[in-house]
């Protein structure tokens, strides 16, 4: 019985190279058969050694394990042939890890033939079209088809069906400290914050910033304000011009005005002497300020 492929996300069936026109045959007994969809052993697949994931949900296993039971596997795993009635995963882990934990002892495969590099190009590939990945992990996985798989981001571009605006937006949040990736890796603050953050240039400023934004749940807009603040500061006209403030100073004031999350003025005479005074609105927050001074 000849059965047509199912269509696979742009990307990846553009990797496997499955032409439009091509008929697979399915044959229970053709697991030797390069480009065809066959019902292999499980306990024949080892796991793909380029697999960019390495977190799995325990629940969501359990449910598409369930679900297998009842409906079995609507699309095929993808596998290479390593030798005798033995495969090496491509692209499908979770639902081969679901498919062992229901109990099954085949499970229906597109066989195919690749080297390492179009391995792990694959497997990059189909864990950037994951939809429950977070922002760091698709850079994650876009950095490493860069530098792994030597791809340009136009190249990029037309293998993951994304423009390269995006791609580059995605690539620029690891340029921010890691304290700063690890927070969006975590879900503690949004691509819209991470983006917010990329445009300055200090990093004492980008880490206050992101404390205040797990610390107060400061919205995408708020963060845009303050960074915008931070980045054209307003020219107020000084009356006494011989007693304006130097810049370094105004840039100390709004830095340390974000590290306290307090009101701070600078004053200073033409001699160089002067004074800084912090605000605090309770004894909670002197004691607050004083802990983040020691």
């Amino acid at each position: 019985m000849n059965v047509k492929k199912q269509a696979l996300g742009r990307g990846l069936s553009a990797l496997l190279a499955i032409p439009e026109n091509e008929d697979i045959n399915f044959n229970d007994n053709a697991s030797t058969v390069v480009g065809s969809i066959a019902s292999i052993p499980v306990d024949s697949i080892e796991a793909n050694p380029f697999q960019p994931r390495t977190e799995f949900e325990e629940q969501a296993l359990n449910e598409l394990s369930i679900s297998i039971k009842h409906q079995g596997i609507i699309q095929p795993i993808t596998v290479r042939k390593i030798g005798h009635e033995k495969y090496q995963l491509i692209s499908g882990e979770r639902r081969l890890r679901a498919s062992k934990l229901a109990g099954l002892e085949e499970i229906p495969a597109y066989i195919r033939i690749a080297t390492d590099s179009q391995m792990l190009e694959m497997a990059l590939v189909e864990n950037i079209q994951r939809e429950n990945l977070n922002a760091i992990e698709v850079a994650l996985s876009y950095q490493a088809l860069i530098d792994e798989c030597k791809l340009t981001q136009e190249q990029m571009s037309e293998k993951v069906g994304k423009n390269r605006t995006t791609i580059t937006n995605y690539l620029r949040l690891l340029k921010l400290p890691a304290e700063v990736q690890l927070d969006i890796h975590d879900d503690k603050i949004s691509m819209g914050h991470a983006r917010a953050l990329i445009t300055l240039d200090n990093i004492d400023q980008q880490l206050v910033i992101t404390k205040q934004i797990v610390e107060k749940g400061l919205s995408v807009r708020e963060v845009e304000k303050m960074v915008r603040a931070i980045n054209n500061p307003e020219k107020k006209k000084v009356k006494n011009s011989a007693n304006a403030l130097p810049e370094n100073y105004n840039l100390a004031k709004n830095v340390l005005k974000h590290r306290l999350s307090s009101k701070i003025e600078i004053k200073r005479n033409n001699r160089g002497r002067g004074n800084i005074v912090i605000s605090f609105i309770s004894d909670k927050d002197f004691d607050r300020i004083l802990d983040l001074l020691k």
